[in-house]
């Protein structure tokens, strides 16, 4: 039997540092797979060759053994070529999906003047489904896992059960599907399986793809899959709990509870030190706490705020949007400047958000900054500047910045919710224990409360060195993410042995 160290692995994504990215998959990809080699797996890579990806830059060239291949789409060959490099500092195998008809475009999932999911969503997803599954035949694969990610790659596994189970190529093979965005879920009309190559039955009521009269993707992978994860311990409870978290699948996870598996994601420890950070006007060190302040200082500066106050600096990286309460923080707006702390905010979303906070930032020249864009170059300069990092999402399935945070000795403020319940714990004995500020309700009042209480704990100066210093050794790196990785991946595997998986 193979080790944990012995298997070989294909990860399919259609986004992945540093190829493409729209989204936090783009980051878990880039990341995991390297992971994993380091832990003794072989890993290759499947990823759309978007027109945006700069092959010469990466060394992207064709495979040469293939030549062109095909792949069924609404009974049509729809050909392509395998292009493969090297991920950049791995010896990662990464390959990449070449069709002009999908691929020769602006944008990764949507058109990009309307923000709207292509017209051709539904074939686009149908042909990179079954271009992946052409493609390791083509070259002769007999991984032990195929690990596919949310919807769009999300009909392999049903493609493995329904047409491969009994060829002699993937009989060992076990799928894993992991869920990273569960609100998207690849919902088409019923046509969808003719185009798909699956038979009509499947659209039976109750069935594996029919979801109230639709189609639905990500519901026909949790059903195939032989394992199901996602981000978070919590979030795995919380998405079989009630509709709210489970976007209407709920019943059909619960149905797979025994088989839903939660991991939490790591973050880059590399690419978010604050001791070599390059985007950082000063670099820091828990023993050397100096540089925060004069990062903070610049920080001010950036937004135009006041160099010298009394208060706590608390900052925001975020998309403007529902999801990451935008409208309960507009609600305990003035209650928080009330506390004599200043706030600034970075990111971009919903236009009723953006004029809204243009309308508090004009209220509160002196107290609230904003800036309506993403700059990388900011967003590090907030993790080190701040004092605290506010996260006061309705719903957040892992999320990454309050990492990012304890690595700065940035101390979150979070609603105990998904990732966030699992890495943040309110602080408390003086500051002895916890490394963060929760509030568990989903209010202004609630949020109001957690932000008075970090505002009051920053009077106290040593407590505040001491859980500053104490969470910036926390570790919460990918390793300890890709060694629970290995282990979901053998615990597919026995199920696939002993015939359990569907």
């Amino acid at each position: 039997m193979k080790t944990k160290n012995d298997l070989t692995l294909v990860l399919v994504t259609t986004e992945i540092v540093p190829f493409s990215k729209v989204g936090g998959l783009a980051d878990v990809m880039g990341a995991l797979p390297d992971e994993l080699e380091k832990l003794g797996a072989r890993v290759s890579i499947f990823t759309p060759l978007y027109s945006s990806i700069d092959r010469a830059a990466f060394g992207i060239a064709p495979v040469e053994r293939c030549g062109p291949l095909a792949a069924d789409v609404a009974g049509a060959a729809e050909r392509f070529r395998l292009y493969s490099c090297l991920k950049p500092g791995t010896g990662v195998k990464t390959y990449f999906v070449e069709n002009d008809r999908f691929y020769a475009r602006e944008g990764i999932y949507t058109v990009p003047e309307t923000g709207k999911a292509f017209p051709d969503e539904a074939e686009r997803t149908i042909f990179f489904n079954r271009a992946v599954i052409a493609a390791m035949k083509a070259l002769d694969m007999r991984p032990d896992v195929v690990h596919c990610n949310d919807f769009h790659s999300g009909l392999i596994p049903a493609y493995l059960a329904l047409e491969e189970a009994g060829g002699e190529r993937f009989s060992r093979t076990a799928t894993v599907f992991s869920i990273h965005n569960l609100a998207y879920q690849g919902l088409f009309g019923r046509d969808f399986l003719d185009k798909a190559g699956l038979d009509r039955a499947l659209f039976a009521p109750m069935g594996p793809f029919e979801f109230w009269g639709r189609v639905n993707v990500m519901k026909a992978a949790i059903h195939y899959s032989g394992v199901v994860s996602t981000v978070s311990k919590t979030y795995a409870e919380e998405i079989m709990s009630c509709e709210e978290f489970g976007c209407g699948l709920e019943g059909v996870l619960r149905a797979r509870a025994g088989d839903l598996v939660g991991i939490l994601n790591g973050i880059d420890m590399d690419a978010w030190d604050p001791s070599t950070d390059e985007l950082i006007p000063k670099r820091f060190t828990p023993d050397r706490l100096a540089g925060k302040g004069e990062c903070r200082t610049e920080l001010l500066r950036a937004f135009a705020l006041p160099p010298r106050s009394a208060g706590p600096v608390i900052g925001m990286v975020s998309r403007l949007v529902d999801q990451k309460g935008f409208d309960i923080l507009a609600e305990a707006f003035e209650g928080i400047m009330a506390l004599g702390v200043r706030l600034v905010v970075l990111g971009t979303g919903q236009e009723k958000y953006h004029e809204l906070y243009w309308g508090l930032a004009k209220k509160y020249p002196k107290q609230f900054g904003l800036k309506l864009e993403f700059n990388n170059r900011i967003a590090h300069l907030i993790e080190a500047g701040s004092d605290y990092f506010l996260m006061p999402s309705r719903y957040e399935p892992c999320g990454l910045n309050q990492m990012y945070s304890l690595r700065y000795g940035t101390i979150p403020i979070v609603r105990a919710t998904g990732g966030l319940l699992d890495t943040i714990a309110e602080i408390s004995d003086g500051g002895a224990e916890g490394n963060g500020f929760t509030f568990a309700e989903y209010s202004a009042d609630a949020l109001l409360g957690a932000v008075r209480r970090a505002a009051a704990f920053y009077a106290d100066k040593a407590a505040l060195r001491t859980v500053r210093r104490r969470i910036m050794l926390e570790d919460h790196s990918w390793r300890r993410s890709a060694e629970e990785y290995l282990a979901m991946y053998e615990r597919a595997r026995s199920l696939a042995g002993m015939g359990l998986t569907k």
